[in-house]
């Protein structure tokens, strides 16, 4: 009898999920070599290709779209085993700090996965704004904090690039009149970035709302009283992207950033961390540059369609 290669299931699995070879060698502490020559490997051994090399992204094969299923099942249940049979559990908290629209649709999801690997652990959730919980995290008061950025600071990861879009009501016509009205918290990261492009833009604007709740910005904005501002697939419901055709000006992207505590006080904080990296980079529509290397074609990919607060 042969015996697939458990290892190598997980690369092929790790490459799916990342979109390519360089996303999942890094994520599984490989060289990109030897993730290649796993799945070299696993298709020799299976005598069939699992991965369409063809195109510029790499895809899967209809056999290895077959095999994806039973690769996660495996892996799932092996995981499962070594856990149960090997792995004291750790106990404690966990305090984890989140911008406030970022905490869906990724975070719940996290949490979720997290609660069923380490049961015994309590995760505290956290929203505020970025330089709050920056501070808080300086002060040892956070163990994993995500934020929003122009750049990232010492000890963090970027693990998205996200475009800051305009937002108004669906059908909307308020980002059409001027003066520009605009709604935003107070406390908002964005919004003196955005009146300073309007400003260069020759376009007059006033300030229309200024509140202590996203709430409120949100039954404004979607009242078409006024526009608003969020990273691009953070839209909260019954708000929508403005084609403004070049009316409005183009805003810049932002970096979303992930900071972990060192040293983390527990295995489960650096687990909790690369829950996080994994949900962002899985979610689909990226942004991809492709690149060729080790006989495999590799994709950078940047995480959209994900949520993030100042």
């Amino acid at each position: 009898m042969r015996n697939l290669d458990l290892t190598s299931l997980r690369s092929f699995v790790a490459i799916a999920d990342a979109g390519g070879v360089t996303r999942a060698a890094g994520f599984l502490n490989l060289t990109q070599s030897a993730v290649s020559m796993q799945i070299k490997r696993l298709e020799e051994m299976l005598g069939t290709q699992i991965l369409d090399r063809s195109a510029r992204q790499v895809g899967l094969t209809p056999s290895g779209e077959q095999l994806l299923g039973y690769a996660r099942r495996m892996l799932a249940l092996n995981d499962e085993i070594f856990g149960k049979l090997t792995r004291s559990e750790p106990e404690g908290e966990i305090v984890l700090g989140v911008p406030h629209d970022i905490v869906y649709p990724a975070i719940p999801q996290v949490l979720r996965r997290f609660a069923k690997d380490y049961p015994k652990m309590r995760v505290s959730l956290i929203s505020s704004f970025t330089r709050v919980l920056k501070a808080q995290f300086a002060r040892g008061e956070c163990d994993v904090i995500l934020t929003t950025e122009k750049d990232v600071g010492a000890g963090g990861e970027t693990i998205a690039e996200l475009d800051l879009i305009w937002v108004g009501a669906p059908g909307g016509t308020r980002w059409k009149q001027r003066p520009l009205r605009l709604a935003y918290e107070h406390n908002c990261f964005f919004r003196q970035g955005v009146q300073a492009e309007l400003d260069r833009a020759g376009i007059a604007w006033e300030m229309a709302v200024e509140a202590d709740s996203t709430r409120v910005v949100e039954a404004t904005v979607s009242a078409d009283l006024a526009v608003h501002t969020v990273l691009q697939g953070s839209e909260p419901p019954y708000v929508e992207r403005i084609n403004h055709g070049g009316q409005l000006p183009d805003l810049s992207r932002m970096k979303v950033n992930l900071y972990i505590a060192d040293p983390a006080h527990s295995e489960a904080v650096l687990a909790l961390g690369a829950m996080i990296r994994q949900a962002y980079v899985a979610r689909p529509g990226r942004p991809v540059v492709s690149e060729r290397g080790d006989g495999l074609q590799q994709d950078h990919h940047l995480a959209g369609g994900l949520s993030a607060a100042q």
